[in-house]
Formats: C-alpha cells, sequence, structure tokens
C-alpha cells in the first residue's frame, strides 16, 4: 500500500487533489468523508460481530470445550490465515469474495477471544473496552485532522509490531512477568501509534482510489486495518486492566 500513498501525496503536490474551495473542493471533500464512514462503519460492525460472537462462545460452553483439545489451536490460528489469504489475493479476489472473508474473519476471531472470559472479569473485559474505544477515537481523530505527515514513523511502527511477536514467541519459554509486562506496554503505544498512522494512510489513499473499481475493496482492507489496530490495542491494554478470575 506504500505505492498508493506516494502516488497520492504526489497527485497533492500536483494539484490534482482540489485543494481550494468551490465545487470540485466540496466534492472531494464529501466524497473523502463517505469513503471514510464506509471504512468505520465496516470496522465498527466488525468489532460488534466479534464481540458477539465471543460472549456467545464463552456463555454457551462452546470455548470451555475447545480449551485442551487440538482444536483451540485450529480457532487460535485461524485469523492469521483470514488475514494472509486477504492480504495476499487482494488483487485476484472479487470485492464479494473480499467481503465474505472479512465477516468470517470477525466471526472465527470471536471464537478466538471468547478465552479472555476464562480468564479475566465481565466487568474488567467491559471496562477496558470502552476505554480502548475511547482511545481509538481519539487517536483516529488526531490521524485524520492532523497537518503533521504521520508517514515517517510508518515503518518504524510496522517494525515494532515484528518486535512484538518475537518477544511474545520468547516469553514463551521464559515465562517473565516483568518482559509481559513491557511487552504489553510497547503493544498499547505501538497499535495507538498505528491508529493515528493507518487512519491519515487510508484518508491519503482515498485520492489515488476514488473513481477506480478498487474503490470497495479499499473500503474493506481500510476497516481490516483499523480491527487489527482495535483488537491489538485491546487486548494489550486487557493485560493492565484486566482483573482476572
Amino acid at each position: 500500500m506504500a505505492d498508493w500513498n506516494d502516488t497520492s501525496r504526489n497527485a497533492q503536490r500536483l494539484g490534482s487533489v482540489p485543494r481550494a474551495g468551490g465545487d470540485v473542493a466540496g466534492r472531494y471533500d464529501e466524497g473523502l468523508r463517505k469513503h471514510m464512514l464506509s471504512i468505520y462503519n465496516y470496522m465498527a460492525s466488525a468489532v460488534l460481530l466479534t464481540g458477539i460472537v465471543a460472549l456467545v462462545s464463552a456463555s454457551s460452553g462452546i470455548t470451555q470445550a475447545l480449551v485442551g483439545t487440538p482444536l483451540i489451536w485450529v480457532v487460535m490460528l485461524a485469523p492469521i490465515g483470514f488475514v494472509l489469504a486477504m492480504s495476499f489475493g487482494l488483487h485476484k479476489m472479487s470485492k464479494a469474495t473480499l467481503n465474505i472473508l472479512f465477516w468470517a474473519y470477525a466471526t472465527v476471531m470471536g471464537v478466538s477471544l471468547s478465552t479472555i472470559f476464562l480468564v479475566y472479569t465481565g466487568e474488567s473485559i467491559a471496562a477496558t473496552f470502552f476505554a480502548t474505544a475511547g482511545a481509538f477515537a481519539g487517536l483516529s481523530l488526531f490521524g485524520y485532522t492532523t497537518k503533521k505527515d504521520l508517514s515517517g514513523f510508518g515503518s518504524f511502527l510496522i517494525m515494532g509490531v515484528f518486535g512484538l511477536i518475537i518477544a511474545g514467541i520468547v516469553n514463551l519459554f521464559l515465562q517473565s512477568s516483568a518482559m509481559s509486562f513491557v511487552i504489553s506496554g510497547l503493544g498499547v503505544l505501538i497499535f495507538a501509534g498505528l491508529t493515528a498512522y493507518d487512519t491519515q494512510r487510508l484518508k491519503d489513499e482515498y485520492a489515488h482510489v476514488r473513481g477506480t473499481e478498487y474503490m470497495g475493496k479499499a473500503v474493506i482492507m481500510g476497516a481490516l486495518n483499523l480491527y487489527l489496530d482495535f483488537i491489538n490495542m485491546f487486548m494489550y491494554l486487557l493485560r493492565f486492566l484486566g482483573n482476572r478470575e
């Protein structure tokens, strides 16, 4: 997606993106708002679906039945498969196929996240969710409105994600509570930064995708990116705010 960002920013420099007043600029701004609203609607609906599935899975006993069986690993790893399939098959898939995979991913993710109800109290999960929602809204608003170019932080933040993954794998063997605390803190900061960065990136991307066949796919993939930012920030924050059963 880096090439789309570069193209959109170059277009802005060359003047192809309306910057002045008038009907043309007004239509561009209106189209941008509709585009971003579509992304947020997709993302919010996916988060809601994931939450409902997680709650139903935990309360119905499905989660308890899966824990301790090989199927729990299938459920835990399946979301990664969906993300990879959507990312690498993006240009080959139709919008309809991508849409189905997006909702299937949100559903499977709900089953995967249902295990948190076995570890943390419902009250602390709810409190952390609303704290995450508030932080996400503020960070996304900052990314949308700031005049500062956040693209320079992108590579640094993505490298930080890979660092979190490696550190998490290492800590599976070390079982260090101190290291887990540090990882959680860094995770919150990294995905907070990614929320602002991705929002600005998606806003800039509109200049390139508007009026193209890819625009529908861009909405789905944009929602996926923000969904991942929200879920990861929630999970890392839960390690701080969550009260264990």
